[in-house]
């Protein structure tokens, strides 16, 4: 998947300038999935306008500066709606936390269980984000179509910062009652 879909979709609900996209779109509704820096999403406007799926517009400011304000093309709609029907291929994780897990026989418990809880910490800062984003239930029958498909995203997110704390709370208990065998590589 591309940041140049997002802003593709993104565009399509309406014209927007880069640094509304950046303050109004990703730091608003997308963040939880697809985290997006504003020099990442002003390259990707720049190869949307140069393969002619955006135009751009200047927009004079008289008490302002200029504004580039950007909307999408019909050759963009057509190739949002390719790439929206288009079966996508699993995504490559990378985890370095289960990879500092993977070698934590070289650490102590307690530092494997501080950074299992900076890592719970996180996670659940993370899960009250999503939980506070302001979206109908799936049960609700007043919630339009947008609202639905969004709220299904959220819901995933939702479950699966969840069940990662969950998890690590597990990891936490079984470390935390493991006996410590000294390795010659541990680090103390």
């Amino acid at each position: 998947m591309s940041l140049a879909y997002i802003i593709l979709g993104l565009l399509q609900q309406q014209e927007m300038t880069g640094y509304d996209l950046k303050t109004s779109c990703f730091d608003q509704c997308i963040a939880h999935l697809w985290p997006a820096d504003q020099a990442q999403i002003y390259r990707t406007l720049d190869k949307l306008v140069e393969q002619s799926w955006i135009t751009c517009k200047i927009e004079i400011g008289r008490d302002r500066p200029n504004r580039k304000v950007y909307s999408v093309t019909e050759p963009g709609k057509a190739e949002f709606a390719r790439w929206l029907g288009t079966h996508q291929p699993l995504p490559t994780i990378r985890e370095p936390l289960l990879l500092q897990l993977h070698f934590a026989d070289q650490l102590s418990n307690e530092t494997t269980i501080h950074l299992l809880e900076q890592q719970v910490a996180a996670r659940s800062k993370k899960l009250a984000e999503c939980e506070t984003i302001d979206l109908p239930s799936l049960s609700d029958e007043s919630a339009n179509r947008e609202q639905v498909m969004q709220r299904l995203v959220l819901e995933l997110v939702i479950r699966r910062e969840q069940t990662y704390i969950d998890w690590l709370k597990i990891a936490i208990d079984v470390i935390s009652h493991q006996k410590q065998y000294a390795s010659h590589y541990q680090i103390l």
